[in-house]
């Protein structure tokens, strides 16, 4: 018989344990902490013992007693602190290409309407993926995946919509799964077909939304990769009437819903997804108050993405601190894509987050751990130190949790340890 306290990993060590699990004292050294709404449980002298990929304890080093570390490998953290694995939970990763050459058109004052015509945006991507082969659309994922786990991502969703076609979304799926089945990094595969209307639509929106609905979900549901079904509910692209009918269709699929809302224009897309019990609602920034309110009484995590406010050169932030304050789950992410957020480090969005939008770190790093993955859908596995769940850790060169958004750009990570293995990479 297996014997379950058997550890084959063992962090010893460790200054500080950020567990993503709350306080249950109501005292702090940190005075700061009496403004946030989240209170972080912090475990000083802590060890972690990990066995086959899950977590079996995380507290006192004391507690190893009861813990057989006779044949685990046993890190020495030093001092320094160790929190759960990162959860990127909204991101573009597979396409192929760059869109440099609007983002400088972008810093010269073009607006996108002026950058579409010259044939950038969406669409121009859209072009270069549908003649990418997926071994290239592979590769370059994958570089992009290694570069995310240098900075403490341990789990990433990605999301299908530079295809635009039946044929094209399933490609970009595939590629999705194969890199979930090779890659060390945990992956949620997402669908969205309904990202903006392809060329060939312009003219026939109501036929492309025809095409995702009768054919593209039906399809992806068949392939068996996507779990989650997203659309963009905005002005131009598709409106509430529209999105409700896609998302509609994803969950008689079999697919979680998802959606983009309320970032340029406000159009009521929030309040209808949490209606239908959407996971998540994203972005977020022309959020009005009836779409605060919908979130706050929901279980519907907002998803903010400060990275794509800051890329696009914007002072309209997400209203992070409304949502908080009024008992909103708030996570965070990179949008990481090529076009609007090219930022793959998610230790710089808590930057921005607090920086910018009013969020506490404990705040902060909250919203790219245990909220992160409730907008994944993965809140009883991955995004907590806790016995019973994954053994995805990430070791800093720090010994506060509150260095991760202080030190912006600094290579502050030493290890990542994904279901008990320490990554590498070639």
């Amino acid at each position: 018989m297996e014997d379950i306290n058997k550890a084959d990993l063992v962090v010893i060590g460790i200054g500080q344990a950020y567990t993503a699990r709350p306080a249950t004292s109501g005292k702090y050294s940190d005075p700061s902490l009496e403004r946030s709404t989240f209170k972080p449980e912090l475990i000083a002298n802590a060890a972690i013992a990990c066995s086959n990929g899950r977590i079996l304890h995380v507290g006192a080093e004391e507690g190893l007693e009861e813990v057989d570390t006779s044949e685990a490998l046993i890190v020495d953290a030093e001092g320094r602190l160790v929190t759960p694995g990162l959860v990127d939970c909204h991101t573009h990763l597979v396409f192929d290409g760059s869109r440099h050459d609007e983002y400088a058109m972008r810093c010269m004052g073009s607006s996108y309407p002026e950058i579409a015509t010259a044939g950038g945006g969406i669409l121009s991507t859209v072009r270069k993926f549908r003649e990418a082969g997926e071994d290239l659309l592979f590769d370059s994922a994958q570089a992009r995946m290694a570069a995310m786990a240098f900075t403490g991502t341990t789990t990433v969703e990605i999301k299908s919509g530079y295809g635009l076609s039946t044929e094209e979304e399933l490609k970009a799926l595939s590629v999705i799964g194969r890199l979930a089945d090779e890659e060390p990094l945990r992956v949620v595969p997402t669908f969205m077909g309904a990202h903006e209307v392809p060329d060939e639509y312009r003219s026939d929106r109501a036929g492309y939304v025809d095409l995702v609905v009768e054919e593209m979900i039906p399809a992806a549901s068949e392939q068996g990769i996507a779990r989650f079904c997203d659309v963009f509910c905005e002005k131009g692209v598709f409106d509430v009437d529209e999105s409700e009918r896609i998302l509609r269709a994803g969950i008689e699929h079999g697919l979680g819903a998802k959606i983009h809302s309320d970032e340029f224009e406000t159009l009521g897309g929030t309040e209808m997804a949490v209606s239908m019990g959407a996971v998540s609602a994203e972005h977020l920034t022309a959020l009005t108050d009836a779409g605060l309110e919908a979130l706050a009484s929901s279980a519907t995590t907002a998803v903010l993405l400060p990275g794509t406010t800051l890329f696009l050169g914007k002072g309209d932030y997400a209203p992070a601190r409304a949502l908080l304050d009024r008992g909103a789950q708030v996570a965070l992410a990179t949008d990481f894509n090529p076009g609007s957020s090219t930022f793959l480090s998610l230790p710089l969005i808590t930057t921005i987050a607090c920086s910018q939008m009013g969020m506490h770190p404990a705040e902060a790093l909250q919203g790219v751990t245990t909220n992160a993955a409730r907008a994944v859908g993965l809140e009883e596995e991955v995004g907590r130190l806790e016995a019973g769940y994954a053994a995805d850790l990430v070791i800093w060169d720090a010994d506060d949790y509150r260095m991760i958004p202080y030190a912006a750009g600094h290579p502050l990570v030493l290890f990542v340890v994904i279901e008990g293995e320490i990554v590498t990479f070639d």
